[in-house]
């Protein structure tokens, strides 16, 4: 079957095979955005079943995002990165045993700008991928 579910799914299969490991950070941020957005709506709703399952989609992310820290290579950013994204998980899980949508709002708003400065570097190391190296000789 072409299109469709299936085709946007190998579409996105694509895209994440191909993405740079910073562009990958950036969707995965994508989507944990989308999931407390999603559980925002479903909490004014009062629909605590797709509320629970979308946070539970995010605290997903975030525990990825921690499990792909290297501390060696990455020392104290990484250590920084860490207590972030431990007190951001720890927030969706407050935030959803006590519908509160401020702490999701909060959350959001951290990993927009994560995902901001994210977004800076995978551009900048795709556009260095991309560009032509050019050797200058200048003989006198």
């Amino acid at each position: 079957m072409y299109g469709g579910v299936n085709g946007h799914e190998r579409y996105l299969e694509t895209a994440v095979e191909t993405a740079s490991p910073a562009r990958l950070i950036v969707m995965l941020y994508d989507g944990a955005i989308r999931f407390i957005n999603e559980a925002i709506t479903a909490m004014h709703q009062r629909d605590y079943e797709t509320q629970n399952a979308r946070l539970q989609r995010a605290q997903k992310i975030l525990a990825e995002l921690i499990s792909s820290l290297d501390f060696d290579k990455g020392g104290e950013i990484a250590e920084n990165l860490f207590r972030l994204y431990t007190y951001m998980y720890n927030q969706l899980v407050e935030a959803n045993i006590h519908d509160n949508v401020e702490r999701l709002e909060h959350v959001i708003d951290l990993l927009s700008d994560l995902r901001e400065a994210w977004d800076t570097i995978a551009t900048e190391s795709e556009a260095q991928v991309s560009m032509p190296t050019v050797k200058v000789s200048l003989h006198g």
